[in-house]
């Protein structure tokens, strides 16, 4: 998992941190961004880079199951970004 500081989601929240799950299928990408929402402070916000096209429906469902806020989605091609908030 690869973890980079610094990310602006596109309404000005600077990400913590960037998790990298390109190339990988469901339920890899949440399990990663799971992962980096666990190295995060609650309020902190995680950047997510993912290819599956599944994922737009897999983050969508698993940050309403789990309570963490969905900031923003943004789709360029086949890459999906996804600026995640954790609330717990």
């Amino acid at each position: 998992m690869k973890l980079d500081p610094v990310e602006t989601e596109p309404g000005g929240a600077v990400a913590a941190v960037t998790v990298d799950a390109r190339g990988l299928s469901c339920p890899l990408p949440v399990i990663r961004a799971k992962r980096g929402l666990s190295t995060v402070d609650k309020g902190a916000v995680v950047h997510v880079l993912a290819t599956d096209p599944g994922s737009v429906a897999d983050f969508t469902a698993w940050t309403k199951s789990t309570g963490h806020a969905l900031v923003a989605v943004r789709q360029n091609a086949e890459l999906f970004e996804f600026w995640i908030r954790r609330t717990r």
